[in-house]
């Protein structure tokens, strides 16, 4: 007789091979985001009145797009797997949608230049919503227990950061000096080609490099509205996803506002962004390595709620800096606060994934991560709304009609805002409860019987079922048993552990 066909395990990925990743996803969004304002607003003349209107239509439509593509990635049954299709289609589509965001046309003008800025900014914010939803649910999978996660998670910080030092602090240099200058927009258009293409090589290795785990896609596909039902239940949802979103709306407020910040604020032409952003960044790098012992160490919940405090004093040293001196100063403790929330929010995120799978036996992180993107989404309306604001209250409507102070205006868009954003994302970490760390083990989903002698196969396709998706023979592990009689490790002080309840009964 002949054996019968098995699928090796998968092995190990690096973790640097899939941190590299970030890189690649990281640069294209971030130009955007960061050039963004001064592209269609001071140079091109976009009113901010329709900026913010924008910004808050494309969040919305964000939201609702963002649980769908998380879905589509956790039901996905190929033989590539479940994440790495939708990053191999993504990646692209992205690039392109980038490059024809900073190619406006020069004749635009009114509403073609309101329906251009609004059409590509949509779809960019729509594919990156696939792409990361589907790399961030690597995570949990390749690197199921935190101490791996966290060197992982580190890793790939580290390249965020490299990302930004290219997408935030040699931007402006290379737009306005390189390949443009300060008040024209080709310089935009090439560096966008430039970076795309770096983006498009990066994502495309890392997405061939990572090995998913086969036993991850279960046969039973996740449902779409009781998934949702599910999640929204989740207490932690809503309250790790709302702190997390006080830290993520005040950074976009940052990466979007300092360029202006530095041309109005401290009064320098912008290519000073390049120090400033840089010398942040770096302090940033340097920052994680030390987040990353003190999270092997206290734990990651402990090391969360100092980095939001730290982050906080960061802001509000930045309200005062004079020059471009005092500002680097101050600078350097928000990147000491920012290096501390890199090395430890998705640390915080990937406990609350774990704990869902381990309750409720199906992995559905691309749904779970897309869910927590609607708190994400609301740094677009944050945005919009705060841009907006500066109109109102400081009667800065764009670089044409910039009013009597736009230093002010600045100051209160990347200080004041964000300060006070993330004063209550501190105030409220300190209260609030996380899951403890979940055993690797509880979170492998039970293996569905062998069908019986009269039992047909499954219909396979490209949403169908894996051959590989139950694992090998002899690999699967044993059922925990009931919630009930799991142990559970005692966590670090302040971390309330899971009850011992049936899993039907456990609360989140």
């Amino acid at each position: 007789m002949s054996e019968p066909r098995t699928t090796p395990a998968p092995g190990r990925t690096p973790a640097w091979r899939y941190a590299i990743g970030m890189l690649g996803t990281s640069i294209p969004i971030n130009m955007i985001k960061g050039s963004m304002i001064l592209y269609y607003v001071d140079i091109l003349g976009l009113d901010v009145r329709a900026y913010g209107v924008v910004m808050v239509i494309y969040a919305v439509i964000d939201a609702v797009d963002n649980p769908l593509l998380g879905h589509l990635s956790d039901r996905t049954r190929s033989r590539f797997g479940r994440r790495r299709p939708w990053l191999l289609v993504g990646a692209p589509m992205l690039v392109a949608c980038m490059i024809a965001f900073f190619s406006a046309p020069s004749s635009l003008r009114g509403m073609g230049l309101v329906l251009w800025f609004a059409v590509f900014a949509i779809l960019c914010e729509a594919f990156d919503s696939m792409i990361n939803a589907n790399y961030g649910a690597l995570l949990p999978e390749l690197y199921p227990r935190e101490r791996d996660r966290a060197v992982a998670n580190g890793l790939r910080q580290g390249f965020q950061l490299v990302a930004l030092v290219l997408s935030l602090a040699v931007t402006p240099l290379l737009t306005t000096s390189v390949f443009g200058t300060e008040e024209s927009t080709e310089g935009f258009r090439t560096t966008a080609i430039i970076y795309g293409a770096v983006a498009l090589v990066v994502i495309a290795f890392m997405a061939l490099s990572a090995r998913e785990r086969p036993r991850y896609s279960t046969r039973e596909r996740p449902r779409l509205l009781p998934s949702l039902w599910s999640i929204v239940r989740n207490p932690m949802f809503w309250s790790v996803g709302l702190i997390g979103a006080c830290y993520g709306i005040a950074m976009a407020l940052v990466l979007s506002g300092i360029q202006l910040y530095v041309r109005y604020s401290l009064g320098l032409p912008v290519v000073n962004a390049l120090y400033l952003q840089g010398i942040v960044i770096l302090v940033t790098a340097g920052g994680l390595v030390v987040w990353t012992r003190l999270v092997a160490r206290r734990g990651a919940l402990w090391a969360w709620r100092i980095a939001f405090a730290v982050l906080a004093a960061g802001f509000a040293a930045l309200f005062f800096a004079t020059g471009l001196v005092t500002a680097i100063a101050a600078g350097m403790l928000v990147g000491a606060g920012w290096s501390g929330m890199l090395a430890t929010n998705d640390l915080i995120v990937a406990r609350v994934l774990d704990a869902d799978a381990a309750r409720n036996g199906e992995h559905r992180e691309g749904l779970f991560l897309s869910a927590f993107g609607f708190f994400g989404r609301l740094n677009g309306i944050v945005t919009g709304l705060a841009l907006t604001s500066l109109g109102v209250f400081f009667g800065y409507n764009s670089g044409d009609d910039p009013g009597a102070d736009p230093g002010l205006a600045f100051r209160m868009y990347l200080c004041v805002y964000p300060f006070v954003l993330t004063a209550i994302g501190a105030i409220a970490a300190r209260i609030v409860s996380v899951p403890i760390e979940t055993p690797p083990e509880a979170t492998d989903p039970v293996p569905p019987p062998d069908p019986g002698p009269g039992d047909g196969p499954m219909n396979g396709s490209v949403e169908g079922t894996m051959d590989e998706a139950a694992g090998p023979p002899g690999e699967r592990p044993e059922p925990a048993g009931p919630a009930g009689e799991r142990p559970e490790p005692a966590g670090p002080a302040g971390e309330r552990p899971e009850p011992a309840g049936p899993a039907a009964e456990r609360p989140l």
